[in-house]
């Protein structure tokens, strides 16, 4: 069995063997010039090939679905933020109040939209007094003093987002809070109705 060969037929064993550069039989660049230049002619006769029309549509279509998108998610984050909702309030959902100490704010009702939530916490809000009155003195004071600090914190919360409504810690430590005191409210329900301390 014979090994490959050069262009000479002659057996090649190793690579060195081979010619370093092949001179081509004719001159090759004056068919690839003239076939480059009767490009341009072409799609200037033609005012641009079917493939680059294609392309330049498919561009125009992925800008106008990209300022779609853009423009929906705007529209979205614009309805959505708590920010943008506390000033089209109710003006009864703004001014409404119920025990002194837990009246719900303008920023309440933008972040807590939830109709179930403000139902039951409305619910635990007025049962709050006869339920605190069930507890021992020593747990009433640490209810009380849990519920003030809860209320400190929103308010202070509340104004940092009202320097910075875009700032999405403050947003979610807010959110944490309103969750702390449906926690203590619950606990102190469930506490009065089993008997049992906090």
């Amino acid at each position: 069995m014979t090994g490959p060969t050069d262009t000479n037929g002659r057996t090649v064993a190793s690579l060195r063997e081979l010619p370093q550069s092949i001179e081509p039989a004719r001159d090759l660049w004056p068919g690839i010039e003239s076939q480059l230049t009767a490009l341009p002619a072409q799609d200037s006769a033609q005012g641009a090939g079917p493939g680059y029309r294609r392309a330049l549509r498919l561009r125009w279509l992925a800008a106008a679905a990209m300022l779609s998108c853009l423009a929906v998610g705007i529209w979205i984050g614009r309805s959505l933020l708590p920010g943008a909702a506390v000033g089209h309030l109710p003006p009864s959902t703004a001014s409404r109040s119920t025990v002194p100490g837990l009246a719900p704010t303008a920023l309440d009702a933008a972040y807590v939209s939830d109709p179930r939530y403000e139902r039951q916490r409305r619910a635990l809000v007025r049962a709050l007094q006869e339920r605190l009155a069930v507890l021992p003195p020593p747990a009433r004071a640490k209810v009380t003093a849990s519920l003030a600090a809860i209320e400190k914190a929103k308010k202070d919360l509340e104004g940092a987002l009202g320097q910075d409504p875009g700032n999405a810690l403050l947003q979610e430590l807010l959110i944490n809070t309103y969750q702390d005191e449906m926690r203590v409210l619950t606990d102190v329900h469930e506490a009065s109705d089993s008997g049992r301390g906090i």
